[in-house]
């Protein structure tokens, strides 16, 4: 069967060591254990993506300069989706409190760049995902037709972080606001499970992922609504390096899908929303 994996970040030498000494995951990284991963050069991690199926995976930039000091990690997903055009699609990380230079950054990373869309984390840039700083953004990207991925679950033991930032009523806020952009939630927004379900429900324009809950409490609710209301809407994400590929392809594995949703949710589903159908 073939995949996409539309959260991954490769575990290089680099990418390993800036996520344990980050100024936002430090804490969270000794709390989940993430010193045990290892660390691989490019061209092996991309042998192992072949070797178990992943046909394509996208990489999500992040900018949180402002609350956190920490320079964009862009310059990697360039590097990757330089590297491996074929294997790695590029989201552009946008650091909202940036204001009109954020909007002019989009420009860039799409028109100069080749990335695909656009990552914001509402939760590290300390704003809810309807805020206003927020709008100039989601209007370019809709003019742009530019998919707009949201981290929307809390990671632990980060500073001056709060839940309520990663609450999905704020996205499901800005898809009536902005009924022709396309919104991907990413780790399902974890812990309010059923209001991310019915923010997918509602919403034609929103899709989620629930990469790293899914063994987590309440993940079956989760599993049952991916396998009926929301078979369309949900994109299957390992969340590599923080969870291991292998792992998060054995927790799908079983799941009781259908075939025809395990398709959907692995492949069809993701390439609808890349526009990789048309290709």
């Amino acid at each position: 069967m073939k995949i996409i994996d539309f959260r991954f970040r490769p575990n290089t030498p680099e990418i390993i060591n800036g996520i344990k000494n980050s100024a936002m995951f430090k804490a969270a990284c000794k709390a989940i254990g993430f010193d045990a991963r290892q660390a691989q050069p490019l061209d092996e991690i991309v042998a192992d993506l072949d070797r178990r199926g992943v046909e394509r995976a996208v990489i999500t930039g992040r900018d949180c300069e402002t609350t956190y000091g920490s320079p964009a990690n862009n310059g990697s997903v360039l590097e990757f989706c330089k590297a491996y055009p074929e294997k790695f699609i590029g989201f552009w990380g946008i650091d909202p409190h940036k204001k009109m230079a954020a909007v002019h950054e989009i420009v860039r990373a799409v028109e100069e760049l080749g990335m695909k869309g656009i990552a914001i984390d509402p939760y590290l840039a300390h704003i809810p995902a309807c805020e206003a700083r927020y709008y100039p953004l989601y209007t370019k990207c809709a003019e742009l037709n530019l998919p707009v991925f949201v981290t929307m679950a809390p990671p632990p033991q980060v500073p001056g972080a709060i839940m309520d930032y990663a609450d999905p009523r704020h996205v499901d806020q800005v898809a009536r606001d902005f009924p022709e952009l396309t919104i991907i939630m990413s780790h399902g927004g974890y812990p309010y499970v059923n209001e991310s379900v019915y923010a997918c429900l509602r919403n034609a324009n929103v899709y989620m992922d629930f990469s790293e809950y899914e063994r987590a409490p309440m993940a079956d609710v989760f599993v049952q609504a991916m396998s009926t209301i929301i078979q369309d809407k949900v994109v299957f994400a390992s969340a590599h390096p923080f969870i291991e590929l292998e792992d998060a392809l054995d927790a799908y594995a079983s799941f009781p899908l259908s075939d025809e949703v395990r398709r959907k949710v692995m492949y069809e589903n993701a390439s609808r929303i890349l526009g990789l159908h048309r290709n």
